[in-house]
């Protein structure tokens, strides 16, 4: 189907630029897709529309600093270096990356990566893409720290500031890997969580990675002619259990973001059985995609085109999905990473 359909409009002053004080104070938007009938809701009042055995999955995945400034020796001239993801999973120090200006690469160079490190440039893959070995000084992970910087999206004008290094991540980011944030979950807090306990609401983790896979946009005309990029993920046995219990016990498997759809889908079988595994995903969800794992989806709004609009639309219906960001847009949602959220139901 063509792209264009995916399209939507929205004024620029309602992409957030900023995280709201609190996590949980975020606008939700409740969504029937049997009905399309939307409510406005808030995200700290979750619990009020979820049943007890009712089961959230959550992506545990950590975001690193993976936007590195560097130089090249010998011109001075500056470099973006992206990180994407390890090229083996054992070897902290060989990634692939977006480096940018790529005009400015040519051959096998040697770049200073500040304050105190080097990256050297292995292989061109195309487009911006390379291969890249970093020389540091000390461990890996505090390099990258003093180092790195948080990779926040271009639709945010702004530098990355302190804020952003705890705001940008989960409260239950448990293991690194992403190089952009799994954003519906920036909206549970502790407090959230015991809310939902309390209403007999229980939850696991499962892990995605994020990386070009979920944020690279759709640049083709059909979206059939779009090529998914590799993202890790992981589910393991305690996680399949939760959810065979959820089924059981008549309550709901409810998604937190479009990364644990994408996992759950790609661990589950046409019966709808699912298995733990680890392993790469290319899932592409699109409008006529049959979903087998999940029953309903918190998630942020998504940018215009998208892939993860695209599967929201699978998901709920594309006429009522973009009905609804309508009235989302004349209500002044917040929109994006930093943005307000959806429910559906």
């Amino acid at each position: 189907m063509k792209t264009s359909l995916f399209h939507y409009d929205l004024p620029e002053a309602l992409v957030a630029q900023r995280p709201l004080a609190q996590r949980d104070a975020s606008r939700l938007l409740v969504l029937d897709r049997k009905t399309g009938r939307v409510t406005h809701s808030r995200v700290k009042d979750l619990a009020h529309w979820l049943l007890p055995e009712d089961l959230l999955v959550l992506n545990q995945t950590k975001v690193i600093p993976a936007r590195l400034w560097a130089e090249k020796t010998e011109t001075g001239a500056k470099i973006e270096i992206f990180l994407l993801r390890r090229t083996h999973p054992e070897d902290p120090y060989e990634w692939e990356a977006l480096v940018s200006p790529a005009k400015r690469i040519k051959g096998n160079l040697i770049l200073k990566v500040h304050p105190r490190g080097e990256a050297a440039i292995l292989e061109s893959l195309g487009e911006g893409h390379f291969i890249i070995r970093l020389n540091k000084t000390g461990s890996f992970q505090k390099f990258l720290a003093q180092a790195g910087h948080i990779p926040l999206p271009p639709y945010i004008h702004r530098a990355d500031g302190a804020a952003d290094w705890s705001r940008y991540q989960t409260v239950f980011a448990k293991t690194e890997g992403s190089v952009a944030a799994p954003t519906a979950g920036l909206h549970f807090t502790k407090k959230l969580f015991v809310d939902l306990r309390k209403r007999g609401v229980r939850t696991t983790p499962v892990i995605l990675h994020v990386g070009l896979g979920t944020f690279l946009g759709v640049s083709s005309v059909d979206t059939e002619d779009h090529v998914m990029h590799p993202e890790r993920f992981q589910i393991k046995t305690p996680a399949v259990k939760a959810v065979e219990r959820a089924r059981k016990k008549g309550g709901r498997v409810i998604a937190v973001g479009t990364t644990v759809v994408r996992t759950l889908e790609s661990a589950v079988d046409e019966r709808g059985v699912l298995t733990a595994q680890e392993g790469e995903t290319r899932l592409f969800v699109t409008p006529g995609y049959p979903f087998r794992a999940i029953d309903a989806l918190f998630t942020n709004f998504h940018q215009s085109e998208s892939t993860l609009l695209m599967l929201v639309c699978a998901f709920a219906g594309r006429e009522r999905v973009l009905a609804a960001y309508e009235e989302a847009i004349r209500e002044k949602y917040r929109f994006f990473s930093y943005g307000d959220a959806m429910l559906i139901l």
